[in-house]
């Protein structure tokens, strides 16, 4: 393929093109699946390709532009989208990246999942992920990892890793990814994308394998601030089958044009002191910091006195919940089984002991720990307690500020098996967790190229419980300065990684 390929195109390119039917939707969807096949072994994004349910949404489309409405096939009307494969889609293998789950079919569809395709986007496929999201580089997928489109030695980030990598490498519109504690504002980072995480409570998790009920929320990755709220759009809202989704009645879209004069931007001192905080990194933060002051923002120190707490918190409600969640995977009702142990105790020990990884493994037996009698009261409540004081920070923070701005990642992507230890892969995640925990809204801008590594650098902004618009509103302000997202230069015009 030498041309520019359908999965570059943002929403806005490619409903031109529908509406002056200068291509169909069907040759969106053949032409996104003929870019998969070619570029994708480069990349490894994809666990499964879903070409009957992407042509059959294209013909969809087709038939509105036919009817010459295409407005009535929804707003994502003939967008190339694919979905982590945490997320389940009837039709398609949900495996979590595990081999527990590596047989599994969607009986159900999950809610951010239909509402993308009923608002008419194509469904490409299903993506590569860390084992049941736990990991920071899509390195614990039982799969096989998936590669950065800037550079196939390093990794993506994760656990969203191959729906990042999708994206950066053109071969979807937009993707969707989940986070827990970054794992969408992380690999967005790493991949230079628009990677946003909604408060907790704007997209419903109904059909998402949960990792920690209490911290998931699901949001997208793509290449520009206007196609992250439209994508948004069509996910946000109440859900009847979660009891933890809001009504939401915002157009994420409405004031993206407004800019950042009059606004008040906080930034976190102690953010940027951090050890282990990259000097190409916080070079690129305080650069976005202060082009947005020239562009009228008003800068603001806040302090965020107990996020310094936050990893420790979360390493103790993460695993706690992951120990609950995966009790589910017992080998009797569904998952790996390994049968032929004499009995039913000994088939549960084996299965769980060959279906999950490493790291699954790890959280599972730090979550039981954690939660047995008498380490409980010690370690569970303080860190629910944590919890409480870690957000009444942010509340206190927002009484001065509209949006906080502050690193995503302390570095770039790094190179396979570069990080070995866990600890040092969790703090991957040291500037992201808090917000989780918190459950506030935030998102990965992209802000160019590290002045060392030259490869994407991103910047975080963080939103007010329920007022996602302001970060966007920001992120919108700073795509006027770096542009939108590009593709990888390896996959951009047409390329496919050569």
């Amino acid at each position: 393929m030498t041309s520019k390929a359908f999965a570059e195109m943002g929403v806005a390119e490619l409903q031109r093109g529908l509406a002056a039917k200068e291509f169909s939707a069907r040759e969106v969807a053949e032409g996104s699946l003929a870019r998969i096949s070619l570029a994708d072994p480069k990349v490894h994004a994809f666990l499964e390709v879903t070409e009957e349910l992407a042509l059959k949404a294209a013909d969809r489309v087709d038939a509105a532009v036919a009817a010459g409405n295409l407005a009535s096939a929804g707003a994502l009307a003939g967008v190339p989208a694919a979905f982590k494969d945490n997320m389940n889609l009837v039709g398609t293998r949900t495996t979590c990246s595990s081999q527990m789950l590596e047989n599994y079919r969607s009986a159900y569809t999950a809610t951010c999942v239909k509402r993308i395709i009923d608002a008419g986007g194509i469904p490409l496929g299903k993506l590569n992920m860390d084992e049941f999201a736990f990991g920071s580089s899509t390195e614990t997928s039982a799969f096989g990892p998936t590669c950065n489109p800037w550079d196939a030695e390093r990794v993506p980030g994760g656990s969203s890793g191959g729906s990042a990598a999708a994206v950066a490498a053109g071969l979807a519109t937009v993707s969707l990814g989940s986070d827990t504690g970054g794992s969408i504002r992380q690999p967005g980072s790493f991949c230079g994308l628009v990677a946003v995480k909604p408060a907790y409570g704007v997209v419903s998790r109904y059909g998402v394998v949960a990792f920690g009920s209490s911290l998931d929320q699901v949001g997208p990755f793509t290449r520009s601030v206007e196609d992250a709220a439209l994508a948004l759009n069509a996910m946000a809202g109440h859900d009847p089958m979660d009891c933890t989704s809001q009504a939401v009645t915002t157009d994420f879209t409405a004031n993206l044009a407004e800019g950042v004069s009059g606004m008040r931007l906080g930034v976190v001192p102690a953010f940027m002191e951090v050890e282990g905080l990259q000097p190409e990194v916080k070079a690129k933060v305080q650069e976005a910091i202060e082009q947005l002051r020239r562009l009228g923002a008003q800068i603001v120190e806040v302090d965020l006195p107990n996020a310094q707490a936050a990893m420790s918190a979360y390493y103790v409600l993460g695993p706690c919940e992951a120990f609950s969640n995966l009790a589910r995977f017992d080998s009797v009702r569904y998952g790996y089984c390994d049968a032929g142990h004499g009995d039913l105790n000994g088939q549960y020990e084996a299965s769980r002991a060959k279906g999950f990884g490493p790291e699954a493994r790890r959280r599972i037996m730090l979550g039981s720990y954690l939660l047995s009698a008498g380490v409980y009261d010690t370690y569970y409540y303080p860190a629910q307690q944590v919890r409480t004081l870690i957000t009444r920070d942010y509340q206190r923070a927002y009484e001065q500020v509209d949006c906080i701005v502050a690193p995503v990642s302390p570095r770039t992507a790094f190179r396979f098996g570069e990080v070995t230890d866990p600890t040092e892969m969790y703090l991957s995640d040291m500037f992201t967790i808090s917000i989780n925990i918190a459950g506030n809204g935030g998102m990965s801008m992209p802000v160019g190229l590290g002045a060392d590594s030259k490869l994407p650098v991103g910047v975080q902004l963080v939103a007010p419980q329920f007022k996602d618009e302001n970060m966007l509103r920001v992120a919108a302000a700073l795509e006027t300065v770096y542009g939108p997202a590009p593709v990888a230069p390896a996959f951009a015009d047409g390329k496919v990684g050569n």
